[in-house]
């Protein structure tokens, strides 16, 4: 290591800045609130720096000097910044640091310096520093902002639960070892969940329930051997199960949330629309079970996935139901809580960017304008048991735009009944195959000929149609991947099926298949409650 990572304690120790612009501002701006007593020594001092330093809570400890440097400055300094550009003059204020032996920071001058200001994520009192040795301070910078993604706001109220209640712990809980294993079930388990989730005094609730379980556990147990005693505290029976929108297949759509539930879990049954770069993004070490549904071929039953869900969750897993799109819109997610409800299973929905707002977004084709929408409408091309929707004359409203799930392998049967229904067959259409990835392609025409375009283009599953006039606005706002638009890349097809689909996949796809089938006959006995799969 160039330099060694500490954290200094500034609360009510003097800070001397030598400049008073921008530079200094920012600097000022970070040691503020570490509640440092910041004086600023410069003959002329910003308007933002008497701002900030006015405005803090801090603000009676604060000192603005407007003079020209002067040593006598530094006495009581706990650390000193020059931030001026002036070289001779940041240099002589290191010289003059050194010799006092007070760590000095001559900013953007790495040689220098005593001491690094890194790129901070904050989660107080969770703090990380992320530092270059000043060789790329921008990467340093990107690098955070990942960490800020990645990292979840709630971890520092899970810190300062902690915090609260590290004293009581220590007592009734008196090795290490067992104080460890305590707080990784509780910092891995309902209790980080919970204050994640913004129910903070339940997981005050919770934590206070496993501790005082813990200490009665070890309590009972023989006295002479704790680390045997502690090893057989009482876990949680029952896991969670995460509803998770996976978004349209681009892995940067996913929220926060979604990603962090994803490294959690223990089990993820996922669906034919989640493309495999989010399927790389959960926790390597979980168990991966294909689920999915297509038109007329459904892997496992929604009944069957259901029980999968509940089964799972019984266990003690933390379960992720990952589902393309969003849960609540024809992701059938409505129908797997209810499920969970009944069964007395704890649940979270994470909801995810929709396919409809995904595709229509990356063609450039505006759901809602002014000019041409004043609302949209979504609606499936098939209903339960695969009943298709057929109630075209509701469909007239040239105000609105209609947005088809699952309707690409009806679509003759679409565009006739609307035309028959009192639709204009030049009405604008168009077809969005794989939203958002990098073979997205768009296919536009009317109800009068969309037909005959797909028939000559065949644009591949999954897709969606567009039906309504701001369709028109989608050649000149189109932005996405526009060297693949009404090209046929059958063959880049993320989806396990038609000719895009090796060997391999085929594989890979019939084993998770089989394992998922083979976890449904073996469901609980039918004394659980839970209706029993015949599987044929």
């Amino acid at each position: 290591m160039n330099t060694f990572p500490l954290f200094f304690k500034l609360e009510d120790r003097k800070v001397l800045i030598v400049g008073g612009g921008d530079v200094a501002l920012r600097k000022a701006d970070l040691l503020s609130r570490a509640g440092a007593a910041i004086t600023i020594l410069a003959p002329s001092i910003s308007a933002e720096i008497q701002a900030l330093l006015s405005h803090t809570k801090y603000k009676a400890k604060h000192e603005l000097i407007y003079e020209n440097y002067n040593k006598a400055y530094m006495t009581g300094a706990r650390v000193i910044i020059a931030a001026t550009d002036d070289e001779t003059l940041n240099h002589q204020v290191h010289a003059d640091a050194s010799e006092l032996n007070i760590p000095v920071n001559v900013v953007d001058t790495p040689h220098l310096c005593d001491f690094i200001f890194p790129a901070i994520v904050d989660r107080n009192p969770i703090v990380i520093g992320i530092s270059s040795n000043g060789k790329a301070p921008v990467l340093a910078r990107l690098l955070r902002a990942r960490l800020e993604t990645l990292i979840p706001q709630g971890y520092g109220k899970l810190a300062k639960l902690a915090g609260e209640f590290r004293s009581e712990v220590k007592t009734k809980i008196p090795t290490l070892t067992g104080r460890r294993q305590f707080w990784e079930r509780a910092f891995e388990g309902q209790v980080s969940q919970l204050m994640f989730a913004g129910n903070e005094k339940e997981a005050a609730a919770q934590l206070q329930a496993d501790l005082d379980n813990t200490a009665s556990a070890i309590n009972e147990k023989n006295t002479a051997d704790n680390t045997s005693t502690e090893s057989q505290t009482v876990k949680n029976t029952m896991g969670e199960v995460y509803i998770v929108g996976a978004g349209p297949g681009d892995p940067e759509l996913l929220t926060f949330k979604a990603l962090r539930l994803m490294q959690q879990a223990d089990i993820v049954y996922y669906d034919a629309l989640v493309s495999p770069q989010v399927l790389d993004l959960c926790r390597r070490d979980a168990d991966k079970v294909f689920v999915g549904k297509k038109r007329s071929n459904h892997a496992v039953a929604q009944l069957g996935i259901n029980e999968l869900l509940v089964n799972s969750a019984k266990e003690g897993r933390r379960v992720v139901r990952l589902k393309g799109g969003d849960p609540f819109i024809f992701g059938r997610g409505g129908e797997e809580i209810e499920s969970l409800r009944v069964h007395g299973v704890p649940y979270q929905v994470v909801p995810g960017i929709t396919a409809a707002n995904a595709a229509a977004s990356y063609a450039g084709i505006p759901l809602t304008h002014r000019d041409h929408s004043q609302s949209v409408r979504f609606v499936t091309g098939f209903l339960k048991a695969g009943a298709p929707n057929s109630n075209f004359k509701s469909f007239l409203n040239t105000d609105e735009t209609v947005v088809f799930y699952m309707g690409l392998h009806s679509l003759a049967r679409l565009t006739t009944g609307l035309i028959d229904a009192g639709r204009s067959s030049d009405t604008p259409i168009a077809i969005v195959s794989n939203a958002s990835m990098p073979n997205q392609q768009v296919l536009t025409g009317t109800l009068a000929n969309i037909v005959e375009l797909q028939e000559q283009n065949q644009l591949p599953t999954p897709a969606l149609l567009i039906m309504g006039s701001v369709v028109a606005l989608h050649h000149d706002l189109a932005w996405y991947n526009h060297n693949n638009q009404n090209v046929n890349n059958e063959a880049s097809n993320w989806l396990r099926e038609g000719s895009a689909t090796t060997d391999k996949d085929s594989k890979q796809f019939t084993s998770q298949q089989a394992h998922a089938l083979s976890m449904v006959a073996n469901l609980a006995p039918a004394d659980d409650g839970l209706e029993q799969l015949v599987i044929g």
